[in-house]
């Protein structure tokens, strides 16, 4: 059996994605306050898929300050077929694996995961 990912089965998940986002969920780590959101959304190609993980500060109607965790599939209409495929097959898997995750964004255009979007969730 190939241990290449392909479009029916998915991809596996690296450990350290998954102690990475360990580190962001129980200890605040991999934050950085120098970068604003639209760094962020920025950084995703705008050609090819990609997971994302993004910690959202708020503050609540009563005025407390909370964070909630936010899983993004970004799957541009733009990116390869094969790539939607393998990307959407995966999906499911990655999701079991990061328990933590509040809210998760299925996004092909940039406008569906704006700031607004995430604020609009948490609301």
């Amino acid at each position: 059996m190939s241990n290449e990912p392909n479009a029916s089965s998915g991809m596996g998940i690296a450990d350290h994605c998954k102690g990475t986002f360990l580190e962001l969920h129980r200890k605040k780590a991999h934050r950085s306050p120098s970068e604003s959101y639209e760094d962020f959304r920025s950084a995703l190609p705008e050609n090819d898929c990609r997971y994302a993980v993004y910690d959202f500060d708020f503050v609540t109607s009563d005025n407390c300050q909370k964070s909630k965790i936010f899983f993004i599939a970004w799957s541009p209409e733009s990116s390869r077929i094969r790539a939607k495929m393998l990307y959407a097959t995966s999906k499911g898997r990655l999701r079991n694996d990061l328990d933590g995750v509040h809210y998760e964004i299925q996004a092909t255009d940039p406008t569906e995961m704006e700031l607004e979007v995430l604020r609009e969730r948490v609301h």
